[in-house]
């Protein structure tokens, strides 16, 4: 099934799930699902207990209290929108009501005539994390996701700032699994919309890498587990049309696709 499919790219990771009328989270590794007992964010640990992967429906791997978002994170796409690469992180917030799960409908708002796909990589944090360096970052990070940070951009360049044109329900895509294992700072991370690809880019081309990136948040705002920040998305973003179905498609995590309504 497509769900093993989207999973493929992940060697081991936590996925959040509906089986059987109960809400679970659950460890995947080597095609194997064990249930947790509690919550990866709250101590819990896999116990003996384990599922179908096939028959199981995939959320959101979290239910971030926040989704901190990069703006302007890749020197391709600074470049592309022309304008100087910052000389710090530009940060922005999107509700936790825009987050959906895989397969999950994005839906166009009337009052927009432009809405982006942006792939990005999702950090999801594991623990409280405040104040952090650099150096202490990869303590308080549990793993990494798929994150489309879907915007209206003609509201975008009406408002000035981000929040309506990035914070309307739906429009943050999270998912398949938070991968465990993965070194951030060099993965392909990329955008096929019906089929096509539309951004394909390193990690490497971040002008903050994630660490620097969780630093640089901690010392404004308390992160909570199971927060995620969007690390900002390279060159190639383009429109969404209904009846689009797009993928984000991230080295080592796996594959997030909605369908475009």
């Amino acid at each position: 099934m497509s769900k093993n499919k989207d999973l493929l790219g992940c060697k081991r990771g936590i996925v959040r799930f509906s089986y059987q009328g109960k809400v679970r989270y659950g460890l995947v590794s080597g095609g194997r699902l064990r249930l947790y007992q509690g919550s990866p964010f709250s101590g819990g640990v896999p116990g003996k207990e384990s599922a179908p992967l096939n028959e199981v429906r995939l959320l959101a791997p979290c239910r971030p209290s926040k989704v901190v978002a990069v703006g302007l994170n890749y020197k391709a796409h600074a470049k592309e929108v022309n304008k100087a690469l910052p000389a710090e992180p530009m940060i922005f917030m999107k509700p936790s009501t825009s987050v959906i799960g895989p397969g999950e409908k994005i839906v166009r708002p009337a009052i927009s005539e432009r809405v982006d796909h942006e792939s990005e990589l999702g950090v999801v944090i594991g623990r409280s994390c405040r104040l952090v360096s650099p150096e202490q970052a990869p303590e308080y990070i549990l793993g990494y996701t798929c994150l489309n940070d879907v915007t209206a951009r003609d509201l975008q360049a009406r408002d000035g700032q981000y929040t309506r044109a990035k914070g309307f329900d739906t429009f943050c895509p999270l998912g398949p699994v938070i991968a465990l294992d993965l070194d951030p700072r060099r993965v392909q991370v990329k955008a096929v919309v019906n089929g096509e690809t539309r951004q394909d880019t390193n990690t490497s081309d971040m002008i903050f890498d994630v660490y620097q990136l969780v630093s640089f948040i901690s010392q404004v705002m308390t992160l909570n587990p199971g927060d995620v920040i969007a690390t900002g998305t390279p060159s190639g973003i383009t429109p969404l049309q209904a009846g689009d179905v797009v993928a984000i498609e991230i080295q080592g995590v796996g594959v997030l696709s909605n369908p475009v309504v």
